[in-house]
């Protein structure tokens, strides 16, 4: 019952299909087309599919070899694509930036304007140092806080609430 293509169990190796009549040359090109396909599936591969197959691993590196060079080229652009978004960006943050000062600028000399108008309509000289001295119309950044004691205060303040200047008047005979 036992093929010769057939292996023992115990082994556990698998079957392995052949022709069981070997045909010549002149009979297997004599074949049809469909009948020698079949007949070849079962046969061996013959020497010369060697060299057939040394082509192919050939062919299968030279793809892989293409492969990474195009994948190498697709990080470099990436890459590019990269540094190139990323300077536009910091461009964008410079022109905002920019915008930013110019309006803070344009802020500030609408409100030394407003200021210095409306220390000009006071209708005293005494209302208008005090708006100016409360409000300056440019605001100094040298000296944040003020620079008086609680003396010197006081004294300014006694002068600035005299309205009829018996402090500042003097008569000198």
């Amino acid at each position: 019952m036992g093929d010769k293509n057939d292996e023992p169990a115990g082994r556990g190796t698998k079957f392995r299909r052949q022709n069981r009549k070997k045909l010549t040359a002149k009979e297997l090109s004599q074949m049809d087309p469909t009948h020698r396909s079949k007949y070849l599936a079962y046969e061996d591969p013959p020497k010369h599919s060697s060299e057939a197959m040394e082509s192919s691993q050939k062919r299968i590196l030279e793809q892989k070899k293409a492969d990474a060079l195009k994948s190498k080229q697709a990080t470099q652009v990436d890459l590019e694509k990269e540094k190139h978004s990323q300077l536009i960006g910091q461009l964008k943050a410079a022109e905002a930036r920019n915008r930013l000062r110019v309006m803070r600028l344009r802020y500030q000399n609408n409100r030394a304007q407003e200021v210095k108008h409306l220390i000009s309509c006071q209708p005293t000289a005494i209302k208008a140092v005090r708006l100016q001295a409360m409000v300056p119309p440019v605001p100094d950044r040298n000296s944040p806080g003020d620079e008086l004691d609680k003396l010197q205060r006081s004294r300014v303040e006694t002068i600035l609430e005299d309205e009829r200047g018996l402090t500042i008047n003097r008569d000198i005979s």
